[in-house]
């Protein structure tokens, strides 16, 4: 799904952005609601970039990657945490790009997102290339999404890239196993 955000930028550079894990769902200028398999995820877009719920029952799990006021948690190039339940598995980079390789690069997630059934983009006011995007999917008992963040002003694309999934208990072998 493909939407115009009616706001202006709230967070303007790529070095604005920060990582919450856990806060509590914020203000959203669109959602998507999916339900994969026992999973009900909302890919929400923000005017300061995006938020992610993941709600199944043995849980909740909440992603923010935005512009948060008072934040002190930049936004990380990898976490690895456990949630409940859940191991959570988070890794972001920032590809510096031209003017023409930036125009391409953005021409095709956007294709990509808004023509796929998980997918949600949003374009900001005043340039066709200034936009956020949300891609999620499930690999067995997995919840992946991917997001990318455009800052065409400085050639900055942020993709993100999370997985969730149930903590595999460690075996316990028997001398005999060893």
């Amino acid at each position: 799904m493909l939407t115009t955000l009616n706001t202006s930028y709230t967070d303007t550079r790529a070095a604005d952005l920060a990582w919450a894990l856990g806060r509590e769902p914020l203000d959203a200028l669109a959602t998507l609601d999916l339900e994969l398999a026992d999973s009900k995820l909302q890919l929400r877009l923000l005017g300061a970039s995006h938020q992610v719920l993941l709600e199944e029952d043995r849980g909740s799990c909440s992603e923010t990657v935005a512009c948060i006021a008072g934040s002190s948690t930049p936004l990380p190039l990898g976490v690895a945490k456990r949630v409940g339940d859940w191991e959570y598995e988070f890794a972001a980079r920032v590809e510096m790009l031209s003017p023409g390789s930036f125009a391409g690069r953005a021409q095709e997630l956007l294709a990509l997102v808004a023509d796929h059934p998980h997918g949600l983009a949003g374009v900001f006011p005043g340039s066709p290339h200034a936009f956020t995007a949300l891609l999620a999917q499930r690999h067995g008992g997995q919840i992946h999404w991917r997001t990318w963040h455009a800052y065409p002003q400085d050639g900055q694309l942020v993709a993100t890239r999370t997985r969730v999934g149930v903590r595999v208990q460690a075996a316990h072998l028997s001398p005999a196993d060893a």
